[in-house]
């Protein structure tokens, strides 16, 4: 027999966590570096209706651990990483602050912290110059980046027709026989002091602040290049940057707020009212957020499920694809879960609520999204640093370039100082600090499209280096439900219908998983009547046993049989060819001799071959680690195609197992779908967790979630962690290439300040077109068969 399952200690949970936290600490190195576990965007019932300016001193939207709470607030200006690290800064000083959480494209800034910190918290960052507001709850009715863009375009478009204005009368002006006086000149320059007054105002606030204490970031050098510029009489160029500048700001942020969309999109999926059952039986629309487990919902056909359940009445198909990524639609009836935000297709179904709205399975998927949005991938760490070095580098080389050039004969103060303010707007690092986390993001909302939760920047990344993949058996490569394989009669001349209808007589009256699969099974093959059985028994360790008429039969296994005096050499050769398959046997007998041998096996999903396929043409080495018979084990890993196997482990001994694997051939993931795998999960470097519809365990002990249970997603999330990687240094070698390109530009002469705001912002615009690139399923998802190098 295989072993009996063990449920993993504490102390080997901890020992596995704790060497996980350690291997991963460079994510969450700082204080408020990485969020934690914020609620999902819409938990609340006000989520989407009340979202007004509250006063500092309002209570915690949400309890938290260690008496901490969420508290949300809008900053309207927030809409650059750099702006993060200005805010980062800025609560650097202020104890109890736990995490943060960034969502650029609601300008909207998560802090976890007492209750009594928050008006520190909102002191230090309006100190730091940003305007905020306290919410009332993370509101999705936040104006999202197109309204805020539509309803500032008119005054965006106004300062460049002003800029435009101010440069035509200037070349007019200063054209061969120009008739236009003095005054138009003056006119020319109050026409791009106004732009600029328009286009800048919120970048000036900005960057003066960020001058009063030493900083040194995009808007303090746009105020410095701007101000000088149109000091030395460059007022329409000035003005016509500042105006540019702007308008690139805002399609900048739209263009981040599309990596965020999915989030709206999940929390659209779920509907805010359902039918509810009352105590005198009428049906009542009622406000999910007022629904509770236990109540009993009515959903029509062509609706959205408003919250997880069961069904209890009906029968219908079930569209599962916004939740898991299936593209067919599956059969549900009584006692089958169903989830929210699925559409029901065909007929009516009454479900049973079992859990609020809060907690559902697409409440757990927006948190976990908002989570992994939220944390800073490797490669995000080092560009930051690189960041770092960058902007002061520049502006040393423009400060050199003031000073040397004139003194060396180069060119005169006011050339110097003019190239010197190109070399100023060219030292902005916007477009190498955003090439990065508009990608991972991108491949994070990319991923969880396809029912695959990624919980962070560093495991998408880390995925391309998974060498090998240790998968449990039951439930990951199998189905997890045992299936009737081979229903055979002993005696040729006996009536096989009415032998097997004894058998399910016997099977149907027992609550073994082995019974309930003879029992199905049968049932398929024959709709008579099961035939009524008296004094039926169950037998710990051997089977079953009644009476059918007068006659008292058993459903036994082998050694019961052998007990019985009822198992003769060639019966054994029959149960041992069959077990060395991996198939457990069960036998039907009378009080004479065996008459039926039944043998059931856990069947492998079609998907699993499929998946091992893929993995091994991506060159990586595929184990399965199993708590079940190692014959059994065997049998299963021939079939989906599987390198090597190992049977009959405890959860430690799998834990062992990984940690051989990783000494021996390096990164290595395990996926599994059982609390029995949380030691092997945590031991990996990217733990899988199988079938999260619904799981708790599952979604918390592993790295990436895959929602519908489908193996190749393995194979998929490695090579979206490929495609990632490569549009990751993509951009940051656009980035830094075209900086270093009008650098060079600038420091010979050859670049304006109109050729350095350009390159500054086109460079922008051209590496979050190319990151949002992820979210085309055909690219972020396309075949990666190449082997690891």
């Amino acid at each position: 027999m295989s072993p009996a399952p063990s449920t993993p200690s504490p102390q080997s949970q901890a020992q596995a966590a704790g060497a996980k936290a350690q291997s991963s600490s460079s994510c969450c190195a700082c204080q408020s570096g990485c969020v934690g576990n914020a609620p999902p965007s819409g938990a609340s019932n006000d989520a989407s209706s009340s979202a007004g300016r509250e006063s500092d001193a309002q209570p915690a939207l949400q309890d938290h651990a260690n008496g901490q709470s969420w508290h949300y607030l809008r900053i309207p200006d927030m809409d650059c990483p750099s702006e993060e690290a200005q805010i980062r800064q800025a609560l650097a000083g202020i104890s109890g602050i736990a995490q943060l959480q960034f969502r650029f494209g609601e300008r909207l800034l998560g802090l976890a912290a007492p209750a009594a910190q928050l008006p520190a918290a909102l002191a230090a960052i309006r100190a730091a110059g940003f305007k905020v507001e306290h919410l009332s709850a993370a509101s999705s009715a936040i104006p999202n980046a197109r309204s805020r863009l539509w309803a500032g375009s008119g005054r965006l478009l106004l300062a460049l027709g002003l800029a435009i204005a101010a440069e035509l009368l200037f070349f007019t002006h200063h054209a061969p026989g120009s008739a236009l006086t003095q005054g138009s000149m003056w006119l020319g320059m109050a026409l791009a002091a106004l732009a600029i007054a328009l286009a800048g105002s919120a970048t000036y606030r900005k960057g003066l602040t960020a001058l009063r204490q030493g900083r040194l970031n995009i808007n303090a050098l746009m105020t410095v290049a701007v101000t000088g510029a149109f000091l030395i009489g460059q007022w329409p160029e000035a003005a016509m940057v500042m105006s540019l500048y702007a308008l690139a700001e805002a399609l900048e942020a739209r263009a981040v707020d599309r990596t965020r969309q999915a989030i709206q999109g999940l929390l659209a999926l779920a509907p805010q009212q359902a039918e509810v059952q009352q105590a005198d039986g009428q049906w009542l629309l009622q406000p999910v957020a007022d629904i509770g487990p236990g109540a009993l919902l009515r959903v029509r056909p062509g609706e959205r499920i408003a919250l997880d359940g069961q069904v209890e009445r009906g029968h219908s198909t079930v569209d599962q694809s916004p939740i898991t990524g299936e593209s067919l639609p599956l059969d549900k009836g009584p006692g089958d879960a169903v989830y929210a935000g699925t559409i029901n297709q065909a007929s009516e179904l009454q479900v049973r609520a079992s859990a609020p709205a809060t907690d559902s399975t697409l409440a757990r998927i927006i948190l976990a999204v908002e989570q992994a949005q939220a944390t800073r991938a490797p490669t995000q760490q080092l560009v930051d640093r690189l960041a770092a070095i960058y902007t002061p580098a520049v502006f040393a080389i423009a400060l050199a370039v003031l000073l040397l050039l004139p003194l060396l004969g180069q060119a005169s103060w006011l050339q110097a100082l003019y190239q010197a303010l190109v070399l100023l707007v060219i030292a902005c690092p916007c477009a190498l600090v955003i090439s990065t986390p508009v990608t991972v993001i991108s491949g994070l909302t990319a991923a969880a499209r396809r029912g695959v939760l990624i919980k962070g920047g560093a495991y998408l990344e880390g995925a391309r280096r998974i060498r090998a993949v240790a998968l449990d058996k039951t439930g990951t490569i199998t189905t997890g439900k045992p299936q009737l394989l081979l229903a055979q009669c002993l005696d040729d001349a006996a009536d096989h219908a009415a032998t097997h209808r004894l058998a399910r007589s016997l099977a149907q009256r027992s609550d073994h998983p082995i019974s309930q699969a003879i029992a199905q099974g049968l049932a398929q093959a024959t709709q008579d009547a099961d035939w009524p059985v008296e004094d039926f028994q169950a037998v710990a360790g051997r089977g079953v046993q009644g009476r059918i008429g007068a006659q008292p039969y058993v459903l036994a296994n082998a050694r019961w049989l052998d007990e019985r005096g009822q198992y003769p050499a060639e019966l054994a050769a029959l149960v041992q060819a069959q077990t060395q398959q991996g198939h457990s046997v069960t036998l039907l007998a009378d009080g004479q001799r065996a008459l039926a041998l039944y043998a059931v096996a856990d069947a492998i999903k079609p998907s699993s071959a499929q998946a091992i396929a893929a993995l091994k043409a991506q060159g990586v080495h595929t184990v399965m680690l199993s708590g079940d018979h190692l014959a059994a084990a065997r049998h299963i890993a021939t079939q989906a195609g599987i390198d090597a196997v190992h049977g009959e482990l405890l959860p430690e001994d799998k834990l062992q197992a990984i940690a051989a694997l990783q000494q021996r051939l390096g990164p290595t993931a395990m996926a599994g779908d059982g609390i029995n795998d949380a030691p092997a999960l945590a031991q990996a470097d990217i733990g899988f967790a199988m079938g999260g519809m619904g799981t708790h365990v599952a979604m918390e002990a592993a790295d990436v979630v895959v929602m519908n249970d489908d193996l190749r997603r393995l194979p998929e999330t490695i090579a979206l962690s490929r495609r990632t990687h490569a549009l990751l240094w993509q951009n940051i070698a656009l980035a830094l290439g075209i900086k270093l390109l009008f650098l060079l530009l600038a420091m010979t002469g050859q670049a304006s300040m109109w050729m350095a705001v350009f390159a500054d912002m086109g460079a922008s615009l051209l590496v979050l077109a190319n990151g949002l690139r992820l979210l085309r399923p055909a690219r972020a998802w396309a075949d990666d068969d190449r082997p690891i190098q």
